[in-house]
């Protein structure tokens, strides 16, 4: 047996004692499972110790994370080697947060200098538009950014504006990523032509929905202002020339590399709708926070290793104890949309069924990611994880100071997260259900009905996340936190995390089904499908 075979043997026995014992009873026999389960990095703070796992349990996680060659993929990945081995390319979104002066290489071709040249013309681009020094083909200033892409180039600009947005931007920024044209009419509702920049972000420009989309705003800003709109147009992509060929002015075209993954790319050029409409300060400073993380994700021993201890409490409640759902509950209305971002973080990630060498995974991989901002969850799924059939870790997040209204309010928000994580671990027991049900004068009769619907089991794992504050540095510094954690789960599963083959093929079927409903001759298809398409003909 290898060494690897033997460690996940020893996760498999001990996940087999720790489904029977509780989590609350560890707290207490346990004096160093807080101190060794709780720290802090780059301006968050971790706590696993409401993981169901034991201190001789993490031991042997630890020990399977070596045996795995975390440490060595890791080199490999900051080194910029060909850790995206299907594409045969690198993963260097580190390089995008680096400090100037850093000596980034991407197969062993420099890239630091490139880097430095696209933000600098970031840079310069954000601040001419936010000065008014850059104008629309009226004269006017921007007041508003159209952003269109979908996935990557998407999810994670959106989840940046709605964690640090102005209560009151000097420019407005609005997505649209859904092909379905309710979206793009919506976000243009108000939207003064002669004061709108598009921004598209397609890192191929030949995305179906993003372009569709694209020509959609395209044509509503020349009805308005004719052939002089062009000036309004931005793109951002790793094609430029197509992207110069819709039209786009060369110096308003932001390049990026085929290195740059879109779930990643956030930190590239993509990030030019934040930079603008928040400041390119804001963004700097986000750049700075996920550069913090980098460095600890990257010399920090695996014991106290942020990334890597998220990471090993996920592969314990998925693969030792079989849970495939994991929740994510920030206690930040800001935060609302983690939940999505990581979706596709995580799945598209991880959700893999085919190692590396193109043999068969031996493990389950990505589990399903849900959530929504507390409290509000409490309201909806919260039944499910304190009383359902299925034991469902939550990653419950926290900031320390609010930014913005009643402090009492932001008082009561943090009551809340750290009281369910607490009802999550220690329950509710029917014995003490049953006595306060005999003080309230019920009957035996009504008792014995009541007790087991109000009795909580507990025992149900939890991460809590605390952030100082939700500013730009935190923001980059947690994006980055969970970047690493789901590279950590692919190497445990010996998976690659950086490409996306799953995305492919319905993609490509739907380009043959859009040629058939536009009226083209009919293809090959199963029964069900052709007989919908059929319908949908006439």
């Amino acid at each position: 047996m290898s060494d690897v075979d033997a460690a996940w043997t020893a996760l498999s026995t001990a996940a087999g004692v720790a489904r029977d014992r509780r989590i609350d009873q560890l707290l207490i026999a346990e004096p160093d499972r807080l101190s060794t389960l709780t720290l802090a990095a780059a301006g968050l703070e971790l706590d696993v110790s409401k993981q169901p796992w034991s201190l001789a349990d993490l031991a042997l996680m630890l020990d399977l994370a070596r045996v795995s060659g975390v440490e060595a993929a890791r080199d490999r990945l900051f080194a910029g080697d060909a850790v995206n081995t299907s594409e045969d390319r690198p993963a260097l979104h580190m390089a995008l947060r680096a400090p100037d002066g850093a000596d980034w290489r991407a197969a062993g071709v420099p890239v630091s200098r490139e880097i430095e040249a696209t933000r600098e013309a970031m840079r310069g681009f954000a601040q001419a538009v936010r000065s008014g020094a850059k104008t629309g083909a009226t004269g006017k200033p921007f007041r508003s950014i159209l952003h269109i892409g979908i996935g990557g180039s998407d999810l994670g600009p959106r989840l940046i504006w709605e964690a640090l947005k102005p209560l009151s931007p000097q420019i407005e920024l609005r997505f649209v990523a859904n092909v379905d044209p309710a979206e793009l009419a919506q976000a243009l509702v108000g939207l003064d032509p002669a004061e709108t920049l598009l921004v598209t972000v397609s890192k191929t420009f030949t995305t179906q929905e993003t372009l569709t989309n694209a020509e959609a705003a395209r044509a509503w800003l020349r009805a308005a202002l004719g052939p002089a709109s062009d000036a309004h147009l931005v793109a951002v992509s790793a094609a430029p020339e197509r992207a110069r060929a819709f039209g786009v002015p060369a110096d308003q075209v932001f390049g990026f590399r085929d290195w740059v993954g879109g779930r990643y790319s956030i930190w590239s050029a993509v990030g030019l709708s934040c930079a603008v409409a928040l400041g390119y300060a804001a963004f700097e400073a986000m750049l700075s926070g996920a550069h913090a993380l980098d460095t600890h994700f990257q010399t920090a021993p695996l014991s106290r290793n942020a990334p890597v201890l998220l990471a090993l409490a996920h592969v314990f409640n998925r693969n030792g104890l079989g849970r495939p759902i994991r929740a994510v509950v920030p206690y930040a209305q800001r935060l609302r949309l983690l939940a999505p971002f990581l979706q596709q973080l995580e799945m598209e990630s991880n959700g893999k069924r085919v190692r590396r060498d193109g043999t068969p995974v031996r493990h389950s991989t990505a589990a399903s990611v849900f959530g929504d901002a507390g409290t509000n969850g409490q309201h909806a799924f919260f039944q499910l994880l304190h009383q359902g059939t299925d034991v469902i870790p939550v990653d419950i997040l926290a900031v320390r100071e609010g930014a913005e209204g009643d402090p009492s309010a932001q008082t009561k928000l943090l009551a809340n997260a750290i009281a369910q994580a607490e009802a999550l671990l220690v329950g509710r027991t029917e014995a003490d259900v049953r006595a306060e049900l005999t003080a309230a004068g019920r009957s035996s009769a009504e008792i014995d009905t009541l007790a087991p619907q109000r009795t909580f089991p507990g025992n149900r794992p939890s991460s809590f996340l605390l952030l100082d504050r939700l500013d730009p540095a935190r923001l980059g510094a947690l994006i980055a936190l969970y970047e690493h954690k789901t590279f950590v789960e692919g190497v445990l599963w010996g998976i690659n995390s950086f490409d996306q083959w799953g995305v492919e093929l319905g993609k490509s079927l739907a380009s043959r089904v859009l040629g058939e409903l536009e009226g083209g001759p009919g293809g090959a298809h199963d029964p069900s499908t052709a007989a919908l398409i059929e319908r949908l003909r006439t």
